[in-house]
């Protein structure tokens, strides 16, 4: 069954029925909870029992989700198609772990029609043949399956855990207390500026009410504009124009662990009006979501030296006495991002932090080797937390070779 043509809208997930979308499964057959709706209208025929299985028709075909009864009430959107089995004949969850195996997924690219966008419809989905062994052998495929599900799980959680200890870690090195959020009430809302704090400065209440801060007692307090030059001037002069230089994409930046992939070129010839950059230098994005999703990353080892990337970029090169990956450490911290929203200049869906925020913002200045020391250890931090994805990811595919191995018997 095709799912419903409904308006997806914001909701409360103890009280209302959830939308289930494409872009709500992952490519693990996993829910996200980062954009959870409803449906502007509810029609029960679209609701989903237990064991059913969803299909991605369209976008990224193929795709797969099985409803569990931990999932709550939800209905399904119209680029998916429900499937219902007999299970006396085939176990649900045998079929959702065949769709993560390899050979599903070659004849999902072999059947699929190329147009502007892929798909397959439900009639290809039903004549998908499936090997059936007996109910013995799809449990015991299944227990494999799930147990390596749940150690995957366990190890993305230990790395999860590992990224989100950086900022209290930071915190703690540096002596910040961060305030308590104020109670929201007509009370604490007013508030007062003199002319001279907003005298030829923006004057948002709300930059002025939600004061930010880093200061603490420790160390002492520094502009950031006299640790760093912001969005400073790269020359590319004396490099030919068929020399290449690394190129950085907003996509080629992770979110998750402030890296950057440095595998693309271009020829200096072509990087006319990207931002521009060298080794050493931070890129840090300032559109809206990228910047609150924490894309941003210290850039070394570029081709030739420097690179040029998305203009979307701020970028920042350390003076005497900085260590960047320090400063990267600061500007990655969720409160300030959360923080530099209040400096989002233009329209909806194309907001940007200005660097009005960076001109404000007063940071700790520890000693040389006390800020290498911070980087350092948050650079091992985050090699462990890369090194426990890599291991849940191993787990899976270790099982699903495992169960390949199995139905080629």
């Amino acid at each position: 069954m095709y799912g419903a043509n409904e308006i997806a809208v914001n909701g409360d997930p103890q009280t209302d029925v959830r939308y289930i979308r494409i872009t709500d499964i992952d490519d693990h057959g996993n829910l996200r909870d980062d954009d959870w709706k409803t449906a502007k209208r509810i029609d029960k025929k679209y609701a989903l029992a237990r064991n059913d299985l969803l299909f991605a028709r369209s976008g990224t075909v193929g795709k797969a989700f099985i409803h569990k009864r931990e999932d709550g009430e939800a209905i399904f959107a119209g680029y998916l198609i429900r499937f219902r089995f007999d299970e006396k004949r085939i176990n649900p969850h045998f079929v959702f772990y065949y769709t993560l195996l390899s050979r599903y997924m070659l004849w999902v690219r072999a059947i699929q029609r190329p147009s502007v966008q892929a798909n397959i419809n439900s009639k290809e989905f039903k004549a998908f043949e499936i090997p059936l062994p007996p109910p013995s052998i799809q449990n015991h495929i299944v227990t494999i399956m799930r147990s390596a599900s749940t150690e995957k799980k366990q190890k993305e959680q230990e790395a999860a855990a590992l990224l989100d200890s950086i900022d209290d870690y930071v915190l703690t090195e540096l002596g910040i207390e961060m305030p308590q959020e104020k109670e929201n009430s007509i009370k604490n809302r007013v508030f007062t500026a003199t002319l001279g704090e907003v005298s030829g400065r923006r004057f948002d209440p709300e930059i002025y009410y939600q004061v930010y801060s880093l200061h603490t007692k420790s160390y002492p307090m520094e502009r950031f504009q006299d640790c760093v030059l912001i969005n400073p001037s790269t020359s590319f002069e004396g490099y030919e124009l068929d020399t290449n230089v690394t190129f950085v994409p907003m996509e080629k930046v992770s979110a998750k662990y402030g890296e950057a992939d440095l595998s693309l070129c271009k020829m200096v010839a072509e990087a006319k009006g990207y931002t521009r950059f060298r080794d050493n230098d931070l890129i840090w994005a300032k559109i809206t979501p990228c910047m609150e999703n924490g894309k941003s990353a210290v850039v070394d080892n570029l081709e030739g030296g420097v690179g040029c990337g998305s203009t979307e970029f701020h970028v920042f090169r350390a003076l005497e006495g900085i260590n960047i990956h320090y400063i990267h450490a600061l500007l990655r911290m969720k409160s300030l991002r959360e923080h530099a929203v209040l400096y989002f200049t233009g329209s909806a869906g194309q907001q940007r932090v200005s660097s009005e925020f960076f001109k404000e913002l007063m940071v700790p200045k520890p000693s040389l080797e006390k800020q290498t020391e911070i980087a350092n250890y948050i650079t091992h931090a985050r090699n462990q937390a890369k090194q426990l994805q890599q291991e849940a990811d191993a787990i899976v595919e270790q099982a699903k070779e495992r169960v390949e191995h199995i139905l080629l018997q």
